[in-house]
């Protein structure tokens, strides 16, 4: 640690969206709140976040059109949606499957899967999940990209944040956000839980939700104290409770991320999300089966 701070307390202040950052005990206190992350992997994973960030577009930046029903067949359409997860074996906590399942918009049937079961040695470091995470999924898509596959996705929701994601402000930004720049996709966040972040917890939403003015509303935006929308929380099914959070990733708009998920909503989860959540946990209970068997 006393090499942080002495890094914290050099006379070299660190640029960040163009922007010089003066306070260096916002750094230093993010760093020891991360006692598993080094001074040197901290800057790194600073640094390349903020290259990358520079690169995120917050608007829609594609060449199909979502049709106005899932029916349609017309051409230059959205029809493959990706989803991607990571889930971790309770045995060995290192042990992690990366799933990638496309769905073909018009029936919401999967057809294309793919998996990578891998030991991650990144350490859960909070604010830098993609670097942990962010490998295993871009390998799976660099992987389909180079078989030539006509069904690789033409946008990707992701189970996890974008832009609505803690530090994001001045930080770093959520996985959706990296997986977009990364693999140069369409990409939207879906969170089951909020992150609190400007402000934005729990509760508040909650009484925002259940307010008389919007108690009838599929989605309220969540603007924070400064008056950034960071995203919204949105009952994707009639009569449910528990509000999902959506967020931009990369070249799509808060209100086209919006229609797509309630066009891809049979349950509280969108359907690419949870078809590779179902997917990526049963392949690890196989292999489970598998190894006890032998």
């Amino acid at each position: 640690m006393n090499l942080i701070a002495l890094k914290l307390s050099s006379d070299t202040d660190y640029r960040t969206n163009g922007k010089t950052i003066r306070n260096r005990r916002t750094l230093f206190n993010f760093v020891a709140r991360s006692p598993k992350l080094d001074s040197d992997n901290f800057f790194s994973h600073f640094r390349a976040q903020d290259l990358l960030r520079e690169k995120l577009i917050r608007e829609d930046s594609f060449t199909w059109k979502i049709p106005e029903d899932r029916s349609d067949s017309e051409e230059g359409l959205l029809r493959y949606i990706g989803g991607v997860d990571i889930s971790f074996s309770k045995d060995d906590p290192s042990m992690a499957c990366g799933t990638l399942v496309v769905l073909d918009l018009r029936t919401l049937q999967v057809v294309y899967e793919d998996f990578s079961l891998v030991n991650i040695r990144v350490p859960y470091v909070p604010g830098f999940l993609a670097f942990r995470e962010a490998p295993i999924l871009l390998e799976i898509l660099e992987k389909m990209k180079k078989s030539g596959s006509s069904f690789y996705p033409q946008l990707l929701m992701v189970d996890g944040n974008g832009i609505l994601h803690p530090r994001g402000k001045c930080f770093c930004f959520g996985l959706a956000c990296h997986l977009g720049v990364e693999a140069n996709l369409p990409t939207i966040g879906i969170g089951k839980n909020l992150h609190h972040v400007d402000g934005l917890n729990q509760s508040r939403v909650r009484e925002l939700l259940e307010a008389g003015e919007n108690s009838c509303k599929d989605f309220i935006n969540l603007v924070g104290c400064s008056g950034h929308i960071w995203g919204a929380a949105m009952r994707s099914t009639q009569g449910s409770i528990k509000p999902i959070f959506i967020s931009i990733g990369h070249r799509i708009s808060l209100q086209t991320a919006l229609r797509l998920v309630q066009m891809t909503c049979k349950y509280r989860v969108p359907e690419p999300t949870r078809q590779a959540d179902i997917r990526s946990r049963d392949y690890i209970r196989k292999l489970k089966m598998n190894a006890r068997m032998k």
